[in-house]
């Protein structure tokens, strides 16, 4: 008879003590989703433009909003810290004394080319599970941005699909519009 192998899972606590104590090189890519360890693709020309573009973009939305590029996100919940691509953040007093929270975040984006099956099926969903507000996915190869909200423990429950030509808002920000074309670049 068989014995099925437990796969060992890390808490949020022990992926950052590790993180912080040198286990990890600061040269590697990681992420922390539901327990495990994740190695994150590496970043191409086209998906780093279209960051810059869209971290630019946001830039306008100051000084209500924080862009963070590119950091880790703490969902203890899920035992996971992700590394959106952008994060919007609401802008507090209190930043320097704690990291961000789900609670602090307005709207993320995640930026796709290799990755876009992973991006779309598991962390989008674990982002909609956290209460993540709305989450951009930028389809580079498609030149699709597909627009999630409305987040609950099964998924976000709209989702649009946005092309070149389309504008849209964040729903933290109504009367700020993008063109997707400033986005795709």
């Amino acid at each position: 008879m068989a014995i099925p192998i437990r796969k060992g899972l890390f808490t949020v606590e022990e992926f950052q003590r590790m993180a912080e104590t040198g286990v990890f090189s600061e040269d590697e890519r990681l992420e922390l989703i539901r327990g495990e360890i994740v190695e994150m693709t590496p970043i191409g020309d086209p998906h780093a433009l279209c960051i810059m573009l869209i971290g630019d973009a946001f830039a306008d939305l100051r000084p209500a909003g924080i862009v963070s590029p590119q950091n880790p996100l703490r969902l203890p919940g899920q035992q996971s810290v992700p590394q959106p691509d952008i994060v919007l953040l609401r802008r507090r007093p209190d930043f320097k004394a704690r990291p961000p929270r789900v609670e602090d975040v307005l709207l993320l984006v995640e930026v796709s080319d290799s990755s876009l099956a992973y991006d779309r099926d598991v962390k989008i969903p674990l982002y909609a599970e956290s209460g993540v507000p709305e989450a951009w996915l930028v389809d580079l190869n498609s030149k699709t941005l597909f627009v999630f909200r409305r987040p609950s423990p099964e998924g976000y429950k709209e989702v649009r699909q946005y092309r070149r030509g389309d504008t849209i808002s964040p729903e933290a920000f109504p009367e700020d519009r993008f063109s997707v074309e400033s986005i795709l670049g």
